[in-house]
C-alpha cells in the first residue's frame, strides 16, 4: 500500500484537500496533527510534556494549547524537545493504523512533513499551497487569533519555495473547484491510470 503526504504550510488548506480525497475517493486519511493533540493527552505523553513545560502545560485534564504555544513557537529549543517526545510516538500510531486499512494508497496529513525528516518515509508528497496572505486570513478568521501569531507560526515552518522542489505533487488552493480538480488528476495518477487532458 503506497503511503502518499499531504502537507502545506499553516492555513494553506491541507486538510480540506486531505478531506476531499476521503470524501470523493474512499481514501483513508490520518490526520498526524490531530492525532498528535490526542496523543499528548495519553499518561505517558503527558507526563513528559509536563516534565518539560510545566503543570501550566494541562488545565486537569487537557491540554492548554495556548499556553504550549506561547511557549514553544517563541524558543526553538522547546519546540524540538517537545517534537522529539510527539512526533516518536505518533509515527508509531500511524503505522498500527496502516496496518488496519485496505485501500490503494492512504494519505498521511501533516503540517511539518519535510521539516521533521517524515516525507522519507512517503512514496509521494502532496503539498498544498496559497499565497501567503490568503493563508494568514483563513487562519484569522478560523482560529480567532491575530495576524501577528499567524506570522511568528509560519516563521517555524519552511517556505514553499523550499518544499516545492522537495513534493511529487502540487496543489494550489486558492480557489476550491480548481483544487479539486488538481486533485482528481493527482488521484488518478497515484491510481496509475492514464490522464486526458
Amino acid at each position: 500500500m503506497k503511503i502518499v503526504g499531504v502537507t502545506g504550510g499553516i492555513g494553506s488548506g491541507k486538510t480540506t484537500i486531505a478531506r476531499y480525497f476521503q470524501e470523493r475517493f474512499g481514501i483513508p486519511v490520518y490526520y498526524a496533527d490531530a492525532e498528535a493533540k490526542a496523543l499528548m493527552h495519553t499518561p505517558q505523553l503527558k507526563k513528559k510534556i509536563i516534565q518539560l513545560l510545566g503543570e501550566q502545560a494541562y488545565k486537569g485534564d487537557t491540554l492548554d494549547r495556548g499556553f504550549v504555544a506561547s511557549r514553544v513557537f517563541k524558543d526553538t529549543d522547546l519546540l524540538n524537545a517537545l517534537n522529539a517526545i510527539v512526533h516518536p510516538a505518533v509515527g508509531r500510531h500511524f503505522r498500527s493504523w496502516v496496518q488496519e486499512q485496505e485501500a490503494p494508497y492512504v494519505l498521511k496529513e501533516a503540517a511539518i512533513l519535510f521539516e521533521n525528516g517524515n516525507a522519507a518515509d512517503c512514496d509521494a508528497v502532496i503539498l498544498v499551497t496559497a499565497p501567503e496572505d490568503l493563508r494568514i486570513a483563513r487562519v484569522v478568521e478560523r482560529d480567532g487569533t491575530s495576524a501577528e501569531a499567524v506570522k511568528e507560526r509560519m516563521s517555524k515552518q519552511w517556505s514553499d519555495d523550499r518544499k516545492i522542489p522537495l513534493a511529487d505533487f502540487v496543489i494550489e488552493n486558492i480557489a476550491l473547484q480548481d483544487s479539486r480538480k488538481q486533485a482528481e488528476i493527482i488521484h488518478y495518477k497515484l491510481l496509475g491510470g492514464r490522464i486526458n487532458t
